[in-house]
């Protein structure tokens, strides 16, 4: 991990020297999270591709404010969130029709894999039960449990303190409790 992170501080210094390789190299670490990260506020691909690369543009531009020393995946994450939150906010409308058409192309089960079945009924559950919460719940379990990120990461991308994560993601568990039994 120490190895990974000083390998990461050599390519933003190339990065802010110029090095558009070293850049791309950053972007190819960063891609697969940023991307799920604007996926959990957009909810939809096409939106999250743009704002991702978005994001990165920004952030390119934006290296030689970044803090040497810092940690660079939260303050990527960050931008990436923002980029994403204004996109979705012009794209409402499309988001619901989106949602809608998503629930029409449930695939059939077949008898033969009842198990199967079940587990992604269940997953099936559980997200249309998080897409109902506001986005501010979405963002704070999203970022725990879907995207895997540490409190300090999840405190650093959605730009709030630690103590703020615990509660937050504290009330937004139960909030989807009562959605989940809602549907039950």
């Amino acid at each position: 991990m120490a190895g990974e992170t000083i390998a990461e501080e050599s390519l933003l210094t190339r990065a802010r020297e110029g090095d558009v390789r070293a850049y791309e190299e950053l972007v190819e670490r960063h891609q697969e999270t940023a991307f799920r990260v604007a996926w959990l506020i957009t909810r939809s691909s096409a939106d999250a591709e743009e704002a991702v690369q978005d994001a990165f543009l920004k952030a390119y531009r934006a290296l030689g404010r970044f803090r040497a020393g810092a940690p660079f995946r939260p303050w990527l994450l960050r931008i990436v969130a923002n980029e994403a939150r204004n996109r979705r906010v012009a794209v409402v409308r499309r988001e619901r029709l989106a949602l809608r058409l998503h629930e029409e192309r449930r695939p059939a089960v077949a008898g033969a894999a009842e198990a199967e079945a079940l587990a992604a009924a269940e997953r099936e559950a559980l997200l249309a039960a998080a897409a109902r919460l506001d986005e501010r719940d979405r963002l704070v379990i999203g970022a725990r449990f879907f995207l895997g990120l540490s409190e300090a990461e999840t405190a650093a991308t959605l730009g709030v303190r630690r103590g703020t994560v615990k509660s937050r993601l504290s009330r937004a568990l139960g909030r989807l409790r009562k959605e989940i039994e809602r549907d039950g």
